[in-house]
């Protein structure tokens, strides 16, 4: 497996994960409606760079980094993660977090901040904390989960050094 540098030709396979994890309505704030043709705007950023981990041709996750505010702010990352569904469980999520800390750090960025990891995504929150992430605040009821209804929402970070 590898993982590169993604382009709009993997926009087929990264909307294969895309649309599964949006449509469960458990873990994004995406509309679980969304279509592919948000994807482009939605998942390719202007400022994000985009990562897909490829197998036999076959994409198996992704994530983008950027910046998570402008200007003064442009110094701390923001990313977000997929992985197909029959990859999970797999240690790619954990993969695919290891390599933004590397590319963060690469970039120059001084840290990443996570603004909105569901608390009721125990498997994340888990793998975030144990990536050395901590919990620095809550939302409380910030998610409405489309299972269990309103749910608190995490806001997470690690310092680059």
């Amino acid at each position: 497996m590898i993982i590169r540098e993604a382009s709009l030709n993997d926009l087929d396979g990264i909307w294969e994960i895309f649309e599964h994890v949006v449509k469960g309505g458990d873990t994004y704030a995406y509309a679980p409606d969304s279509t592919k043709d948000d994807l482009p705007k939605l998942w390719f950023a202007p400022t994000a760079t985009v990562y897909v981990a490829e197998e036999n041709n076959k994409i198996l996750g992704t994530y983008y980094i950027k910046p998570n505010q402008v200007g003064l702010g442009k110094h701390v990352a923001n990313c977000g993660y997929m992985v197909h569904p029959d990859t999970r469980g797999k240690g790619l999520g954990q993969q695919l977090g290891e390599h933004s800390l590397l590319m963060a750090k690469e970039s120059g960025y001084k840290g990443i901040q996570f603004n909105f990891v569901v608390s009721t995504n125990t498997t994340a929150v888990k793998l975030w904390q144990k990536l050395g992430f901590s919990i620095i605040g809550t939302i409380p009821k910030g998610f409405n989960h489309q299972q269990l209804g309103y749910v608190d929402a995490y806001i997470m970070f690690q310092e680059i050094r």
